[in-house]
């Protein structure tokens, strides 16, 4: 998955010269604890955090799977429009806009992978996070939710 912003040009250049074999070994690195807000009550979520231009990059790109209850949080450190596409991205993904508060601003639900489309958030936000393709409606997951925790605040 990349995420498509000017200041990112040089950090896909970047990933263009990784060798295949490197990229395609990608695995998961460290993760923090997230919890979601629905009407439904509480849950908790296990997410990498992707907070520079590199992580932001690469994000989830050739990975296979990804368990129920993790994700990849995306960290602008600004609230902006935010835009991705699935560019060799294997995982169906719900991609949740999140405002500097929290808040759930959208959410593009079962993108298509490996598509050049690009998926953008509907205004500024600070925050995306991406988990499994139709996760969020499983768990009634909605635009308004909230989204705590370490993981946000200390980003």
């Amino acid at each position: 998955m990349h995420f498509v912003k000017p200041a990112a040009i040089a950090a896909l250049l970047f990933v263009a010269a990784v060798p295949a074999a490197r990229v395609a070994a990608q695995t998961a690195g460290p993760r923090e604890e997230l919890t979601v807000t629905t009407s439904a009550g509480p849950h908790e979520l296990q997410v990498e955090i992707a907070n520079d231009d590199r992580e932001r990059s690469f994000g989830l790109m050739f990975r296979r799977s990804m368990g129920a209850d993790e994700g990849m949080l995306f960290d602008f450190g600004a609230e902006e429009p935010a835009s991705f596409w699935m560019r060799n991205t294997y995982i169906p993904l719900d991609m949740l806009f999140i405002e500097a508060d929290g808040t759930i601003e959208s959410i593009a639900e079962r993108t298509t992978p490996l598509s050049d489309k690009s998926v953008s958030s509907k205004g500024p936000v600070r925050y995306v996070l991406e988990i499994n393709g139709g996760r969020s409606d499983s768990l009634g997951i909605a635009p308004g939710d909230k989204i705590s925790g370490p993981a946000l605040e200390a980003h």
